[in-house]
């Protein structure tokens, strides 16, 4: 039996096992101990980022995978592992040459919810049938009134479990710390408020923004405006906006899932198979908050441990300040993964795009603090995501170019911003080229990373 046979799962290479999380961080016991069998010299981890359901997730470890084989050394021996965990992604969000035809929300849905995303919806938030159904029939009907778009931002926030914290927590320090998915969006384990201002300031103001938004990066989402559309039509044309928000607050409670799968979950397996497996070399992969959960592994990493030889990070949607000892602007303060980078015998590799809409646009804008003098509007560089322009604010990261890193190789260790944007360029609003990752360039800079090469 060859090894993609013995794989199973509809996956082209072997040996591969998935690894299953629950929101929790809690590892599926059978999915673990299968990942504990794998043969292998060297192991590829891969942490997907936003997907709509399994079968989504194995098809694209599948797609990204299917190059390596062929790429590395005669003295390497791959197993490869798809990390699964729950995430959600909206069916108008496509994965450039990945989805099916018919699989996608008909452009006629506009600012309603298409089928595929409502069961999508009732998965990531089981038991909120009712509160979603108000949702959807609001996004379908897009009424002009006040009332209705107060309603909407009232059910949103409590879908986000916003409404859980204290508002006048928001700058304890206490509440920035308590926890893994408490960290604000800086990266700063201190005093940054908890609930990102587009959960707490005005609901219209909020919605015109978020359609501001839309309009940047190439026009509302699935159809959303009506022929001769303007941000002064009204406010029926701000309903684009408010499906935006209702995007955002699965982002927020993905973000958040992302670093509790990864410290408490998948890094203490990673760490437990080390312990028993030696001589095991174990590479970090991750797309957009898939690469949050592989970084936030790290803090499970013993001290002087090295058994995690790389880590490559696509899109990475989080902080650029996450690995920073000091933020530029709090001296006082690092990212909330600030010296991780030591704990990988080999480079951390933050993969970044400039046609990547979601973390150009969007992730600044959800990202900025309630409380904070800039305003909702307005992308500082403050709130800027790791996988838009790389690592910030560490001395002495190299950037380069994907072709000069593919030529030339990465540094053995440390941070190192690799322009990614040759080849992730391609996809539509509203995340543009943020899905954009399966390329043979990208698993090549995963093998230069890692020392796998021929």
């Amino acid at each position: 039996m060859s090894d993609a046979t013995a794989a199973g799962g509809g996956i082209g290479v072997g040996p591969y096992a998935e690894l299953t999380f629950d929101a929790d961080g809690d590892a599926d016991p059978g999915t673990r101990d299968a990942v504990g069998l794998l043969e292998a010299t060297d192991l590829l981890v891969f942490a997907h980022g936003w997907n709509s359901d399994r079968s989504t997730s194995t098809r694209l470890f599948d797609r990204f995978y299917a190059p390596f084989p062929r790429l590395v050394g005669p003295g390497v021996r791959l197993g490869f592992v798809g990390v699964v965990w729950p995430s959600i992604r909206f069916s108008d969000e496509p994965i450039p040459d990945f989805d099916p035809h018919g699989a996608l929300a008909e452009p006629g849905h506009g600012t309603a919810l298409d089928p595929a995303t409502l069961r999508a919806l009732g998965e990531f938030w089981p038991g909120r049938v009712a509160e979603l159904d108000r949702v959807a029939e609001l996004l379908e009907d897009r009424p002009e009134s006040q009332a209705a778009f107060t309603e909407f931002g009232a059910l949103v926030r409590e879908l986000a479990g916003v409404d859980a914290v204290d508002p006048t927590d928001l700058t304890d320090p206490t509440v920035a710390v308590s926890g893994v998915g408490a960290v604000g969006a800086a990266g700063a384990a201190t005093g940054a408020p908890a609930v990102p201002a587009i959960f707490t300031e005005d609901v219209l103001e909020v919605c015109r923004a978020l359609t501001e938004g839309l309009v940047e990066a190439g026009g509302p989402a699935g159809g959303a405006a009506e022929p001769g559309f303007s941000l002064g039509g009204g406010l029926r044309s701000l309903w684009s906006g408010a499906k935006e928000l209702l995007r955002q607050a699965t982002y927020y409670q993905m973000k958040k899932r992302a670093g509790v799968v990864g410290e408490h979950g998948l890094g203490p397996v990673l760490a437990e198979l080390a312990a028993r497996r030696p001589a095991l070399r174990i590479h970090l992969i991750g797309h957009s908050f898939g690469a949050r959960v592989v970084s936030f592994s790290l803090r499970a990493v013993p001290d002087g441990a090295r058994y995690v030889k790389s880590a490559t990070l696509l899109q990475g949607a989080f902080s650029h300040y996450s690995f920073a000892d000091r933020l530029p602007h709090d001296n006082s303060s690092g990212g909330a993964l600030r010296g991780m980078q030591r704990k990988v015998d080999g480079p951390v590799v933050a993969c970044h795009s400039p046609y990547d809409s979601a973390l150009k646009v969007f992730y600044p804008l959800a990202s900025r603090m309630a409380g904070d003098s800039a305003g909702l509007l307005g992308f500082g560089e403050r709130w800027g995501a790791i996988g838009h322009d790389g690592v910030q604010a560490v001395s002495g990261t190299p950037r380069l170019t994907l072709d000069a890193a593919l030529s030339a190789g990465v540094p053995q260790a440390g941070c190192v911003s690799v322009d990614t944007g040759s080849v992730v360029r391609r996809g539509g609003p509203p995340s543009g080229a943020h899905s954009d990752i399966c390329h043979e360039e990208l698993a090549r800079l995963v093998v230069a990373a890692g020392r796998m090469g021929r």
